[in-house]
């Protein structure tokens, strides 16, 4: 796929870029000398981006003890500094290739409705395909007639083959089919939605259970994945939509979408911290190929272009 990587980050963070540039701006003309009440200042502007209160709190900790020790004097060397910390509090972690996923592959995508898992899933798909991998898609969510017609569309927009039953079909049977249907086929990446009502999470708990019971008789841990759709608008109610998944299952990754409307696209920072998961992808734009892996490096140094 040729597509400038870092152009992509830049222009989907534009909001976040211009939010935080103005009052980074603000900062200096008001405060030429670097201390204490330069960086209080800073904390408050951090947090206002969602980055977090725990987390913003030790950057600029670190960043104290970076402008003592290095006895720093101008905002350059602050905004470098900056950049330097907020990388490494983000870079956690193994930094993840998808061109390395072992197939065959089943992908479960869950995430509450109106995220993007949708639209997600039909980027994902092209995105695989893009890659060379013959990709089918399960569409588990039954509970809603939209979620089936709305993934077929994005499918054909994908290229891609789908499997789908009627509205009010048991997601599990669907799953199951599917998983019969990629393996006579030789498909190397299976897609699975899944249904995202959080108003009764004991329900929503039993649905995604019996999936997981048909997908670990098919599927051991090297050849399954759960992604988790947040949508990075919702800001901290995206964290507690995820905690609320995680007593629901293993999730192996984050897909933040939507970065592209938001001037807090610092809640990446909070999401990976507070929930120890990593984000894997990130939502960028409307096109098929806007959907792209989070690069901690292209992140930080888009929002500080």
């Amino acid at each position: 796929m040729a597509v400038n990587i870092f152009k992509k980050f830049a222009e989907g963070l534009s909001k976040t870029k211009n939010d935080l540039s103005g009052k980074l701006d603000n900062l200096f003309k008001i405060h030429s000398k670097i201390d204490d009440e330069l960086l209080d200042e800073l904390e408050e502007i951090l947090i206002t981006s969602d980055m977090g209160v725990e987390s913003t709190m030790e950057i600029i900790d670190k960043l104290r003890k970076t402008v003592k020790d290095e006895k720093l004097k101008d905002h350059q060397s602050i905004l470098s500094t900056l950049k330097k910390h907020l990388k490494e509090a983000i870079m956690a972690g193994e930094s993840f290739d998808d061109s390395t996923l072992q197939t065959p592959m089943i992908i479960l995508i869950v995430g509450v409705n109106g995220v993007g898992k949708t639209t997600t899933i039909g980027k994902l798909a092209h995105r695989y395909q893009s890659m060379g991998k013959k990709v089918l898609v399960a569409a588990g969510d039954t509970f809603r007639a939209a979620a089936i017609d709305q993934l077929q569309i994005w499918c054909e927009r994908a290229g891609v083959d789908i499997i789908a039953n009627k509205e009010g079909s048991d997601p599990a049977a669907v799953i199951f089919d599917s998983i019969q249907a990629a393996k006579a086929r030789g498909t190397d990446i299976l897609i699975c939605d899944t249904a995202g009502r959080l108003h009764n999470k004991k329900n929503l708990m039993n649905e995604l259970n019996k999936i997981f019971r048909v997908v670990e008789k098919e599927y051991d841990e090297k050849h399954k994945q759960v992604y988790l759709v947040l949508d990075a608008t919702t800001g901290q109610n995206g964290i507690i939509q995820a905690k609320t998944f995680k007593e629901v299952a293993k999730i192996d990754g984050i897909i933040l979408t939507k970065l592209d409307g938001t001037a807090k696209g610092g809640i990446i920072i909070p999401v990976q911290k507070e929930l120890n998961v990593p984000v894997k992808y990130v939502g960028l734009g409307e096109k098929l190929d806007d959907l792209q892996l989070f690069d901690p490096n292209n992140f930080v140094d888009a929002i500080f272009e």
